[in-house]
């Protein structure tokens, strides 16, 4: 699998609620070095999150995901099932 020439860090922060913000995850991801970072407001049981929808689609051979802590993937059965389908697309997995 070819990568192309720059590997990116993509950053998904993710809160549930409409009272919390994004501000902790989205410095920790920025810290981390995230070219760009995708935010949403969703609750981790609803799998129609247009933002990780959007990251998975932009994922490309060599670029990095990052996630302030594996729960932002979503609920238990996400956790590990979304890493494992990015793995096989040549890219890496890593946390804020």
């Amino acid at each position: 699998m070819q990568t192309h020439t720059h590997a990116y860090k993509l950053g998904y922060a993710r809160v549930s609620t409409d009272d919390q913000n994004l501000d902790l995850q989205r410095d920790a991801l920025t810290k981390a070095g995230c070219d760009k970072i995708f935010e949403e407001k969703e609750k981790s049981g609803n799998e129609n999150r247009p933002e990780l929808l959007r990251l998975m689609e932009t994922l490309r051979p060599g670029d990095t995901p990052v996630v302030w802590r594996l729960d932002r993937w979503g609920d238990p059965s996400s956790i590990w099932s979304r890493p494992s389908r990015i793995l096989t697309r040549g890219a890496s997995v890593s946390r804020a």
